[in-house]
């Protein structure tokens, strides 16, 4: 199955990407998608423990099974003041 990664803030910057498809196994879960990005991409790696997730426009969690055409954004912490 394929889906669409979206990135912003740091990640997209750092990635220079603004979006990706990746394939990923039947079955294949929000955690197996990151990690499969912590190797492509070296910020995802170093920020893999503080990033948020969302699918198809909604919060979802590191053990949320994914679907071929999936839309998953990637969140970095965000700081105010």
């Amino acid at each position: 199955m394929k889906v669409r990664v979206l990135y912003f803030a740091r990640v997209r910057e750092e990635a220079g990407l603004d979006s990706e498809e990746v394939e990923m196994a039947d079955g294949a879960t929000v955690q197996d998608l990151l990690d499969a990005l912590a190797v492509r991409h070296r910020i995802v790696r170093i920020m893999l423990p503080s990033l948020r997730t969302g699918v198809n426009d909604r919060y979802a969690g590191r053990g949320t099974t994914l679907h071929d055409g999936d839309e998953i954004a990637l969140l970095s912490p965000v700081s105010g003041g």
